[in-house]
């Protein structure tokens, strides 16, 4: 081998140091320089050429394979930087920040799926110049993003406004124009099944991506939906520990709480077994309670207090009442005071009353319930003895109403019973729903104490017998004070008041008979006396007291005729007679029309208004009629059949239509 070869040789070897030495292309060049300028024959030059090109490969080789490696070595450090524990929110921005420096662009963001809005979310980004961006909802179906969650592969272009390959929307035009973006690239942020959004980066001028950076953007994409899968996972499980902690916490109060009202509530009833007083029990409510006490009755009468409880109105204590009774809880009043109903099963106790210090109280319903439970002990206890009584009290009413006694024998039995039959008593009868016999009667057993009244239960119908003068008013107050307590309607009948025992029975029937009038009539869920059904409570009543229908009627157009010597009754029959026609009426009393309107003006005065309304017109002239019949024949009892003169009376009423009354 001659030395030329062996000079050959060694600048090969040269040039194999070079490379390994990593040395820059340069350096490679020169020696192939230096080849040349020894005047090597072209055969020699073309070999070393050859060399050179393929050196040069070699080196861009080396620079890919280290650019492949600083790639992949920073996106295993974005790949530690993720696992750490992050927020949702700290993530997305760690995710466009490491996008932005990985692939050295302008910018980057990310959009994660927003079902209900329609879109994805711009949550986060990096390098933006512009506030549109975040907060930017991206409309589904449109964008290059949509188009890369659909075919799962990131997606580019080098010129976004000018390709007219995508579906733009002015919003999304607007963002990327404000920011000055030209090239973007989309990839899917996509763990198993799931995908969460779009990560996006963008340069400012045109630009097209190469494989490497492609593949690089979809392993990102991935990394990133793996950080964002966990770190969803860690916010839940982090929202149910502190769900289960509070829980936890609430159990434990919940508990204590639990503890403090068994020991209050053993307090209270044992307070109340011990046959102390309702004064103390108050008291010791009023403390626990931390506010002014009372307990009222069921007719708002004060039986203990303990502290000031500021004045209710009557009318709101009583809706309120009717309330919390209804419903069992405790209600508000206007003046902050809380009511709560006092109850023993079905019967009303009363009412417990709670003025609370504190302006903000917010009402503590058990311990609330528990006060008005030992109340509701200390007061059953209280009235044994009342409730043993009106046992006895109600078998007297029954046999009031099985059949006839002996007065004397019933007074005196209802003298032992502190029950005076002598005074003026109502008979109310109640027709409650199927199904609401019971609570209705343990409801009138409650207000017959209360009202010194009795009470029965016979075929499934309750009937009370009241001290009262008026017995319309009592079947209303029964009426108002059952039908809040009772899911259906109720009716009331009445009837009274009457004095002694002997009319008992006969006003019970009159009672029912009115009850069933209202039925039948289609009033069901109302309440009425004979009184308010006029002329017809008049035929429905056992006695048929037409003196009283006529005096209730008409009886202040009588009362002024008999005081003042006037034909306001004459009058009153004509217009009748003419068919309301005071002209006609005029021509029947031989007067000026005049004269008959200004008699009509009086009835007005007297009767009221509405008498010429058709339902209270009827009841006139029925009363009328039976005023008429009852002269003609009282005036017949007197002077004879076959007396001469005849009656003032005849002169200006029908005789025959009397006669026919008759």
């Amino acid at each position: 081998m001659g030395s030329a070869e062996w000079s050959d040789i060694g600048e090969m070897i040269g040039i194999l140091e070079l490379l390994a030495a990593e040395a820059p292309p340069a350096e490679v060049a020169d020696l192939l320089q230096r080849v040349r300028s020894h005047g090597a024959d072209p055969t020699t030059l073309a070999q070393w050429e050859r060399a050179e090109r393929l050196a040069q490969r070699v080196h861009a080789l080396f620079s890919h394979r280290q650019q492949r490696e600083a790639e992949l070595a920073s996106l295993l450090d974005t790949a530690r930087e993720l696992s750490a524990s992050h927020g949702l929110d700290a993530l997305l921005k760690t995710i466009t920040r490491r996008a932005r420096t990985l692939l050295g662009l302008d910018m980057a963001c990310v959009s994660l799926g927003e079902p209900e809005a329609g879109g994805c979310l711009v949550r986060a980004a990096d390098g933006h110049a512009s506030a549109m961006t975040v907060g930017l909802l991206v409309p589904g179906s449109h964008g290059l993003g949509d188009e890369a969650m659909a075919r799962s592969v990131p997606l580019w272009t080098p010129d976004y406004l000018s390709d007219d390959r995508l579906r733009r929307t002015g919003a999304l035009d607007e963002a990327v124009r404000a920011e000055g973006l030209r090239a973007m690239i989309a990839a899917p942020l996509r763990f198993g099944d799931e995908t969460y959004g779009v990560l996006y980066a963008g340069d400012r001028g045109i630009r097209h991506f190469t494989i490497g950076e492609v593949s690089l953007m979809s392993l990102l994409g991935d990394i990133a939906a793996v950080a964002i899968e966990k770190a969803c996972l860690l916010e839940r499980g982090r929202a149910e520990a502190a769900a289960l902690r509070s829980g936890i916490s609430r159990a434990k109060s919940q508990l204590v709480r639990a503890r403090e009202l068994v020991r209050l509530h053993h307090g209270l009833v044992d307070h109340a077994l011990a046959g102390r007083s309702l004064k103390g029990l108050v008291a010791e409510l009023a403390d626990a309670l931390c506010g002014a006490v009372q307990v009222k009755d069921p007719e708002q009468r004060t039986l203990g207090a303990a502290g000031d409880v500021p004045d209710i109105d009557a009318e709101e204590a009583l809706e309120a009442s009717r309330a919390a009774l209804a419903r069992r809880l405790p209600v508000v009043l206007s003046t902050g005071t809380w009511m709560m109903p006092v109850t023993a099963g079905d019967e009303q106790l009363g009412a417990l009353l709670l003025h609370p210090h504190a302006p903000d109280y917010e009402a503590d319903e058990q311990l609330l319930l528990l006060a008005a439970q030992s109340v509701s002990v200390l007061l059953r206890l209280q009235s044994g003895e009342a409730a043993v009584a009106s046992t006895f009290r109600d078998e007297l009413f029954d046999d009031l109403l099985a059949s006839p006694r002996p007065s004397r024998q019933v007074l005196q039995r209802a003298t032992r019973l502190n029950v005076d039959l002598e005074r003026p008593h109502a008979v109310v009868v109640i027709a409650p729903e199927a199904g609401e016999l019971a609570r209705a009667a343990g409801w009138a057993a409650s207000y017959a104490r209360r009202m010194d009244g009795l009470r029965s239960v016979q075929q499934g119908r309750v009937a009370l017998l009241l001290p009262a003068v008026d017995s319309s008013a009592s079947a209303a107050k029964v009426f108002a004070e059952l039908s809040p307590l009772l899911t259906h309607p109720v009716t009331v009948g009445a009837a009274g008041p009457v004095s002694g025992p002997d009319l008992v029975r006969q006003t019970h029937q009159e009672a029912r008979h009115c009850l069933d009038a209202l039925i039948s009539l289609g009033s069901a869920g109302a309440h009425a006396s004979p009184g308010d059904l006029g002329f017809l409570g008049m035929l429905l009543s056992d006695n048929r007291n037409a003196a009283h229908f006529i005096a209730a009627t008409i009886g202040p157009v009588l009362d002024y005729d008999a005081q003042r010597t006037t034909e306001l009754t004459r009058t009153l029959h004509a217009y009748f007679t003419a068919g309301g026609s005071p002209t006609h009426a005029a021509g029947a009393l031989h007067v000026h029309p005049n004269t008959v309107s200004r008699r009509l003006e009086r009835i007005t005065e007297l009767l009221g208004s509405d008498w010429l309304k058709p339902e209270r017109a009827l009841e006139v002239q029925v009363a009328l009629r039976l005023h008429l019949t009852h002269r003609l024949l009282r005036q017949k009892r007197h002077h004879g059949p076959d007396q001469g003169d005849r009656p003032e009376l005849l002169a200006w009423s029908d005789e025959e239509e009397i006669a026919d009354m008759t």
